[in-house]
């Protein structure tokens, strides 16, 4: 029994693993059940008893001790393992960032030019009456340019879709004295079919300047300075005569395309005029000492234009290898 006592005293030492440690532990405790232990003197039993269980004390020291290194090494590890997943040296991931949407692009840049020279930027609801969208801009009921406007119509309402954005212009002048200068960007809608060139849903920027002594020659240089800034220094552009029930005279501009060289044409960007006296006194403002401009533009087709893009439907198709293209 001494001998069994001595051995396992030289082997506590050399032990590192847990499993060998615990194995030991309980030889000692067997050491207590074996029959040689029990058939000792009185003196010698209490002597070797006294030494297995300081033997047993050393041996639960030891089991703490490696229990402590095997849960700190199990945290130190678990912290390399935090550590390597936030490398703050390690390349970052990659996220797919979304662009621009061309529409809002060019609206955005019509909006910055205008606001260089003094515009104020003006908004207003979608949903419309028809003393906003139409007769407040010189468009009786039975008048037949309605016919150009059909619109889309609120069921059991007098509620409609706006077809332009000068109805925000009217509920501005309602509500403000001249001088005016505001630009009213936004969604219309027009009872059209859909084509290559033409959609029910579309998008405006019209323009409103309201003072005293305004002339078409103030119109010109506001259209000059838009064309120049937005395509460039070198387009060349026309006024021609045009109807609208708002503006008298009224004119629509057209570019030069000289993307073929074989067939050069003309195309249409805006309608353009002076306000229409009876536009300004529907708003309480005397024709006879205040005048001015309003002018459209459909952001549609000078996108199209801009980036020369062949069918207007593609805008509303959210094709994602069509709109990564734009920045």
């Amino acid at each position: 029994m001494l001998y069994k006592i001595q051995n396992i005293e030289n082997q506590i030492f050399n032990i590192k693993s847990l499993k060998e440690l615990k194995k030991i532990l309980v030889e000692l405790n067997c050491l207590f059940q074996n029959q040689n232990f029990k058939e000792l003197e009185q003196v010698n039993k209490k002597q070797i008893g006294k030494r297995i269980n300081t033997l047993k004390q050393n041996i639960q020291i030891k089991l703490e001790a490696l229990n402590h290194l095997k849960h700190h090494i199990k945290y130190e590890n678990e912290k390399i393992k935090k550590q390597a997943e936030h490398d703050f040296t390690k390349p970052g991931k990659q996220y797919s960032l979304g662009t621009r949407h061309p529409i809002s692009i060019i609206n955005n840049q019509i909006i910055f030019l205008f606001n260089k020279i003094g515009f104020e930027l003006c908004q207003g609801p979608e949903i419309e009456d028809d003393w906003h969208n139409f007769t407040a801009l010189n468009f009786p009921f039975s008048h037949p340019a309605r016919d150009m406007h059909d619109t889309f119509f609120i069921k059991k309402s007098k509620k409609i879709l706006r077809t332009h954005t000068s109805s925000i212009q009217i509920r501005f002048l309602e509500n403000n004295i001249p001088p005016i200068r505001i630009i009213s960007p936004g969604r219309v809608y027009r009872n059209e079919k859909i084509s290559s060139s033409s959609h029910c849903v579309f998008h405006q920027i019209e323009g409103l300047y309201i003072s005293k002594n305004v002339s078409f020659k103030d119109l010109k240089k506001t259209i000059n300075y838009f064309i120049k800034n937005l395509f460039s220094k070198n387009t060349i552009y026309r006024f021609r005569p045009s109807y609208f029930p708002f503006t008298e005279p009224s004119a629509e501009v057209d570019i030069l395309d000289n993307t073929s060289a074989e067939q050069k044409k003309w195309i249409e960007i805006l309608g353009c005029g002076m306000v229409h006296p009876k536009v300004l006194r529907n708003v309480n403002i005397n024709p006879e000492i205040y005048s001015g401009f309003a002018f459209g533009v459909g952001i549609e087709r000078m996108t199209l234009i801009k980036y020369n893009i062949p069918d207007i439907r593609i805008f509303f198709d959210n094709d994602i290898r069509f709109l990564k293209q734009f920045k």
